[in-house]
């Protein structure tokens, strides 16, 4: 009686015993895996794209302004080499000058001590000395209830006006007001009081003094609106 023999070729699955061909998962298993591969190319991609978006909106956000790069006392007149420029994020609240006008700043005077690395500020230069000619400086000390809680700033006009004596006498008459102009302002941190700094014409600096001394003075902030 003679045997069949099948034969079986290398790499070739057996045929099933009711003929159906075998069945291969292969392709479905690369299918995912190409899946997987393409969602994580797209992911990378989004990731870099919001990189660079964030980057080039942090760049935009940044300005070009002006810092003290020497220390400069009040008076000094600013020279080219005080000033540098540089490219920071600046916060609204401030009053940054322009990299753009370093030249225009050229030939100025500092309004107040500058100190090195600090950022420069539209109060911080000024044209002229102060005080001018025909002004003179008389510092006032005063209580909080004696100035407006408003942040004082160079520049700001503001009136010294006469209060009652120690009984709270008042009168009909007009209380006694100078005008003057805020040049400088500290807190004596021992008395909490503050002293201001202002420019008065030399005609009124003396009375003002003298007043001053008394601690019968309150100072009033004028509009700065002009």
């Amino acid at each position: 009686m003679a045997m069949s023999v099948t034969q079986e070729h290398p790499g070739e699955a057996p045929a099933s015993s009711a003929g159906t061909p075998p069945v291969n998962h292969f392709p479905l298993i690369r299918r995912r895996r190409r899946r997987w591969v393409f969602a994580l190319c797209a992911g990378l991609v989004a990731a870099g794209a919001l990189g660079t978006a964030f980057a080039f909106t942090a760049i935009n956000d940044t300005q070009e302004v002006l810092v003290v790069a020497n220390d400069i006392k009040r008076g000094e007149i600013i020279q080219a080499g005080d000033l540098s420029v540089v490219r920071v994020s600046v916060d609204p609240a401030l009053t940054p000058v322009a990299g753009s006008q370093k030249g225009e700043l050229m030939g100025s005077r500092a309004a107040v001590d500058l100190w090195a690395g600090t950022l420069l500020t539209e109060g911080s230069v000024t044209d002229s000395l102060v005080p001018g000619k025909g002004q003179s400086l008389v510092g006032i000390s005063l209580t909080p209830a004696q100035m407006p809680s408003e942040a004082l700033y160079f520049g700001d006009a503001v009136r010294i006006v006469t209060t009652p004596g120690d009984q709270g006498e008042i009168t009909d008459e007009e209380p006694v007001t100078i005008e003057a102009t805020v040049v400088g302002v500290s807190r004596v941190e021992e008395t909490g009081e503050t002293v201001v700094d202002v420019s008065v014409s030399e005609g009124d600096a003396a009375d003002l003094a003298a007043r001053a001394a008394t601690g019968r003075v309150a100072l009033v902030l004028d509009a700065r609106e002009r």
